[in-house]
């Protein structure tokens, strides 16, 4: 398609004023699509500055992007106003460095994490690959959240390569960080039957924190409570100690606080507040926690005063 010259500004400008900018759908925090995820996962690791473009949000830029660069598929990554590419080779070139150089960045550290596999892991992966005919690897991919995704894969050059009890499982670079200390087991108990992953560097996971107990923190100045209510809810009924809210820039607020900082999230029931925990645990706070049944439970259990709605 012809590129309008006014859309062509458009875009010029925006690629001047930052060095690296992302065309994806959705924005790093809640990216829209899987490509745009695996383009922010690569560029969040590198721990580079971007700007971004939803292009969700402007159909011009949407179709003038493709036609700008001349490549047909988003997201597309911007250095330096030339066209990088797409969501592959953006974790190509971050695997082998690439990017790293492009970015001005020194290279990545490529040192194999140390993993443990138990004889049970190691018995059941190394069958699993005869099974595949012996000429696949297990790849082991971490993201930022620490979701973990195991699977046997053609062996990857670029990958980091780690080779426990006969068995070689490769990481992108940012995974192979986060893998350090991992051990994989095999269970057949309890826990179901299957591969068992257990990861010391995750984040702990978000707690449930009664309101009373709640309350009590709050008090002794242990605990910082976040209502993620809008502002008409909390109009019509709002705990009567210290709170934080996610309106204007608090969202920014919070995350700007130390990783470490004790985060309870507070809403009607307890689901609003619950994904929103989980976010913050993805954002790598590690004392995070949901108060159980919302301001509902909190008027039941602490201050029957407050209006139910």
């Amino acid at each position: 398609m012809a590129l309008d010259p006014a859309l062509r500004q458009r875009i010029e400008t925006l690629l001047q004023s930052n060095r690296v900018v992302l065309f994806m759908k959705g924005s790093p925090a809640a990216p829209q699509c899987g490509f745009s995820a695996k383009a922010v996962g690569a560029l969040d690791a590198l721990g580079v500055d971007y700007a971004h473009s939803d292009v969700l949000a402007d159909d011009e830029i949407r179709e003038g992007i493709k036609a700008y660069g001349d490549w047909p598929t988003i997201p597309q990554l911007y250095i330096d106003g030339q066209l990088v590419g797409g969501s592959d080779i953006i974790e190509q070139m971050a695997n082998s460095g690439e990017l790293h150089g492009a970015l001005g960045l020194p290279p990545p550290d490529r040192t194999p994490p140390v993993i443990n596999l138990t004889p049970a892991a190691a018995k059941m992966l190394r069958d699993a690959i005869d099974d595949a005919g012996g000429e696949v690897v297990v790849k082991l991919e971490i993201d930022k959240n620490f979701r973990t995704r195991l699977q046997l894969a053609q062996d990857d050059p670029n990958a980091v390569t780690a080779e426990v009890e006969g068995v070689r499982v490769q990481f992108d670079v940012a995974g192979a960080r986060r893998a350090d200390g991992l051990t994989i087991d095999w269970a057949d108990d309890a826990r179901g039957r299957g591969l068992v992953i257990d990861n010391p560097n995750a984040p702990s996971p978000v707690r449930a924190l009664s309101p009373g107990e709640a309350n009590a923190r709050i008090a002794d100045g242990s605990l910082t409570l976040v209502d993620v209510r809008p502002p008409d809810e909390r109009a019509q009924a709002a705990v009567a100690v210290a709170f934080e809210t996610l309106d204007g820039d608090g969202i920014e607020r919070l995350r700007a606080l130390p990783k470490n900082t004790a985060l309870a999230f507070l809403c009607h029931h307890g689901g609003r507040s619950a994904q929103a925990a989980e976010h913050f645990r993805g954002l790598g706070f590690s004392d995070v926690y949901n108060v159980e049944g919302g301001i509902d439970a909190w008027a039941n259990d602490v201050d029957a005063s407050l209006p139910r709605y």
